[in-house]
């Protein structure tokens, strides 16, 4: 059984040394084939890297968990890790990780990145966040066009090194992201049905907490709260919602209120203090504001326009 404690990974080397690989060619980005990884140190149950880490993986044999949830890998799948993530493993130890589904990993530490337009950007691929159950699904063209990227990026880090060297896989690891991120969009269009459904219970939810008589108490519903009540990550529900409609999660919140809103200012006496209070806002102050930015009036104008 293994360490309880997450074995943390700090550098690219760190790496290369629990897998028993090669040193890495630079020291601060490394591409591992599946044919290079030795066995998974038994010794490990779960760890935590200090790089940013995209890897694609077939046929995977044991169960890989991230966020307290759990998924195997049976098809051509992306995974995208973040810095200070854990995760684990679980495996046949006797497997090694060719024979587990390791297709190839990329591994960046953020220092990679300094001093380019990547390092702020990076930032804004949501798909870093989602959960291991939210991973990328690719077609047979889609991990062909991926696998093409990874080979240019291997055959520069294998070239010797020279001023242009970094800019160049650094633009080849942007391409990459940025194929991820249309791809994404592509599953969240093609697993239309299951994606609508969480849509739909998204509104149910929202309907059923706007109804209760305790939002004074309770306040307004929060993204995570909601994320958890539909099994999936914050990030993941506002990427889906924004392909589906247009709004993030935090606006879908934002127009269920309103529309509550309108429904109290237009059929009840409730001065519109009370109404804001009923809602969870412990300002007037805020809910005016909120609400007039949605519809151009106040509270009371749109109240005046009822009568």
């Amino acid at each position: 059984m293994g360490n309880m404690t997450p074995y943390r990974v700090k550098t690219i080397s760190d790496f290369h040394q629990l897998r028993g690989l090669p040193k890495p060619v630079h020291p601060l980005i490394s591409i591992v084939q599946l044919e290079e990884i030795q066995k998974f140190p038994d010794t490990i149950s779960s760890m935590v890297l200090d790089l940013y880490s995209i890897s694609l993986k077939k046929n995977f044999s044991g169960t890989f968990k991230y966020g307290q949830k759990e998924y195997d890998f049976n098809e051509g799948t992306m995974f995208f890790m973040a810095p200070n993530q854990v995760f684990s493993i679980e495996h046949n130890p006797a497997e090694t990780a060719a024979a587990s589904g390791w297709k190839w990993v990329l591994l960046i530490h953020p220092d990679f990145f300094w001093n380019t337009a990547l390092s702020k950007s990076i930032k804004q691929y949501e798909f870093f966040d989602y959960s291991v159950n939210e991973a990328l699904f690719l077609s047979e063209k889609e991990e062909a066009i991926i696998d093409s990227i990874i080979a240019n990026i291997r055959q520069e880090y294998y070239t010797n090194m020279d001023r242009f060297s970094k800019q160049i896989m650094v633009s080849y690891i942007e391409t990459l992201l940025n194929y991820s991120e249309r791809f994404y969009n592509r599953q969240f269009i093609t697993r239309e049905k299951v994606h609508h459904q969480i849509s739909e219970r998204l509104d149910e939810l929202l309907t059923t907490y706007f109804n209760q008589t305790d939002l004074a108490s309770k306040g307004l519903p929060t993204v995570q709260y909601l994320a958890e009540k539909l099994h999936v990550s914050p990030g993941y529900l506002s990427s889906l919602l924004k392909t589906l409609t247009g709004l993030n999660t935090q606006q879908h919140i934002h127009e269920k209120l309103i529309e509550k809103a309108k429904e109290k200012l237009s059929s009840t006496n409730l001065s519109i203090s009370d109404i804001a209070y009923e809602l969870g806002f412990e300002h007037l102050q805020s809910f005016s504001k909120l609400f007039k930015s949605k519809t151009d009036l106040s509270p009371l104008a749109f109240r005046q326009s009822c009568n």
